[in-house]
């Protein structure tokens, strides 16, 4: 049996054209009888880096019994010249999330392994400083290549959870992480009596994002930090509401951004 977290997440591989650019990580994200397609902004279109694709590529199993069957799915990142990604905004920055919406029709008919709203904390003060957790995704591209399947990487809360980091709607983590773990899945086992998350037992606090480093560091001499940012999950609410139009940036709703 395959385990359920592992089929929720998928790799994205990025094009320009036929050209291939980079590859991240994403999850699947259901929400009244719609699919949503999860990863970090920046690996949709990123302008510092000049990052700019109009389509991306992702894999999806079909069968549900055989993780070697996969086909790939191709989604155009633009429609009549508009983004069709939906991103968002926080009280004085962005959110560094983005979900597609994905016609189910296109999906392989097996059950699909996908977080629900189900899976989100009721309470940020549940979740201490070290709480152990997962990061799911595909650390330099690196995974199970015969069965199309992520890793999984350990690591910590490294910061206060209720409160928002630098006043931005994220919180740190500590874990040895690298390009290609963008847009990951943040998690940690979700308790035994949560019925609500019985078929994928996991609980989903965040969106890995990126590594973080200081500017001041002396690269011949210090290491570099190994702290994440990963933004918080329940950003997903607003990101997934039926009035939300593509690209065009909305106020998050994040219930850290009070902290």
């Amino acid at each position: 049996m395959i385990e359920t977290l592992l089929l929720s997440v998928t790799q994205i591989l990025t094009f320009k054209g036929r050209r291939p650019l980079t590859q991240a990580s994403a999850f699947f994200f259901a929400r009244d009888e719609r699919l949503f397609l999860v990863t970090s902004r920046h690996v949709l279109i990123d302008v510092p880096s000049r990052h700019f694709p109009d389509r991306v590529e992702i894999t999806l199993h079909t069968q549900a019994d055989n993780a070697t069957q996969s086909t790939g799915l191709s989604i155009l990142l633009y429609r009549q010249g508009q983004g069709v990604w939906r991103q968002c905004s926080g009280l004085n920055h962005d959110v560094d999330v983005a979900v597609i919406e994905i016609d189910k029709r296109r999906m392989p008919p097996n059950k699909l392994c996908a977080f629900t709203p189900q899976h989100l904390l009721q309470s940020l003060d549940d979740i201490k400083v070290g709480q152990a957790l997962l990061i799911v995704g595909f650390p330099m591209g690196f995974h199970d290549a015969l069965h199309h399947l992520p890793v999984a990487r350990q690591a910590v809360i490294a910061s206060s959870f209720g409160l928002r980091f630098q006043g931005q709607s994220m919180f740190i983590t500590d874990a040895r992480m690298h390009s290609g773990t963008s847009g990951a899945p943040v998690v940690i086992k979700a308790a035994a009596h949560d019925t609500a998350c019985q078929y994928l037992p996991w609980k989903l606090l965040g969106v890995h994002s990126s590594r973080l480093d200081v500017s001041t560091r002396d690269r011949q001499v210090d290491e570099s930090l190994g702290l994440n940012v990963a933004w918080y999950a329940d950003v997903l609410m607003t990101l997934t509401q039926s009035d939300v139009q593509p690209t065009q940036p909305i106020k998050s709703t994040s219930s850290a951004d009070g902290g």
